[in-house]
């Protein structure tokens, strides 16, 4: 050892093993401070602590593919280090074929008109528009079809559309969800915003817009339709909830939710994880919230005998059961014994003390 990088501080990336683990030990022999940082935050961690008899050094989980996650590494490399002088871009790509690069996509963000415009905020709101124009249009056609009315039908594509109004009044919100800082832009979003978003979200109207109401349930009109709309009601608490307490816990930490959820926060560094309000109920209430908004979507169709509206529903189930999933390994090779403890706070997943 020469000493040569004495008081040189250094970030290397894909650091956790292999040719970035050896280039972060030879920093550290040369007398570097070194944060190495891989998508891999276990092994990152494990590399940290294996290299600390030589000297400072630093784990971070940072995926390299993701813009917003190079600024997290950039922002808590200088909080631990103080400053950084040496970066070796070390990391390689996934090394995915063509056509799962074209399905997947490959850029997090595309912006045009100085970033005025974005590409996936753009997709979502063309979809969000193509499902409410589907909507009326199935809505319609029952209407001038049908005698009597199925008022379910109505009620049904009233809350589709209060559904959409509610994403595009609270579109900031958005910017903190899973679509947004995980999703890129490939053929896998494109398609998706527009053609199955706006088509498969009504399939229960459109299967369902040539029949009369149910014989079972026209006695209990009020009732069911009552009891339909406290469901939509109670789903959408949860999920605006907690995503707004979301949103505006990034924005201002120290905000005290609806003048009742007073932030309780663990925290490394400049890693924070919130489990106080909304999100004390679960890690994930706000995806219980969605399914019980489309839950609601489809009872009050009226027609629990056909297969068609179930399928919104079901597909939600699968989708974010999968994503909770993916979701939940994201978090814990990012913060590492720090999601172990939240689990701790917050046992349930999805929903409390079931699952």
């Amino acid at each position: 050892m020469t000493g040569r990088l004495v008081g040189r501080k250094a970030v290397v990336t894909g650091g956790a093993t292999g040719i970035g683990r050896a280039i972060a030990a030879a920093f550290l022999r040369e007398g570097a401070a070194v944060v190495v940082a891989d998508i891999n935050g276990s092994a990152a961690a494990l590399a940290a602590r294996e290299l600390a008899p030589l000297g400072t050094v630093h784990a971070v989980c940072c995926d390299v593919t993701q813009s917003g996650a190079v600024g997290e590494l950039a922002a808590a490399a200088v909080d631990r280090l103080g400053s950084v002088n040496v970066l070796v871009n070390n990391a390689g790509l996934s090394g995915r074929g063509l056509i799962t690069d074209i399905f997947l996509g490959r850029v997090d963000n595309i912006q045009y008109f100085s970033n005025r415009v974005d590409a996936k905020m753009f997709l979502y709101l063309a979809g969000a528009i193509m499902l409410i124009l589907n909507v009326l249009s199935f809505s319609a056609f029952h209407v001038q079809q049908v005698d009597p009315i199925n008022p379910g039908i109505l009620l049904s594509a009233a809350l589709l559309t209060l559904f959409v109004f509610d994403y595009l009044i609270f579109e900031r919100v958005h910017l903190y969800t899973y679509d947004l800082f995980a999703e890129k832009v490939g053929f896998k979003l494109g398609w998706g915003c527009l053609v199955f978003y706006p088509y498969f979200y009504t399939v229960g109207i459109w299967g369902t817009a040539h029949l009369p109401q149910s014989a079972w349930i026209a006695p209990h009109t009020k009732i069911w339709l009552t009891l339909c709309g406290l469901l939509f009601a109670t789903g959408w608490c949860l999920t605006r909830g907690a995503n707004l307490q979301k949103y505006t816990f990034k924005r201002d930490p120290n905000h005290v939710f609806l003048g009742l959820f007073k932030p309780q926060v663990l925290t490394r560094g400049n890693q924070h994880l919130l489990y106080s309000g909304f999100w004390k109920i679960a890690r994930h209430v706000n995806y219980l919230g969605e399914i019980l908004m489309a839950l609601a979507i489809t009872l009050a169709i009226g027609h629990p005998e056909s297969l068609w509206p179930w399928l919104y529903p079901l597909y939600y189930v699968i989708l974010l059961g999968t994503r909770e999933r993916d979701d939940d390994q994201r978090c814990a090779e990012k913060y590492g014994a720090l999601w172990g403890e939240y689990k701790k706070r917050v046992p349930a997943r999805i929903i409390p003390k079931f699952y």
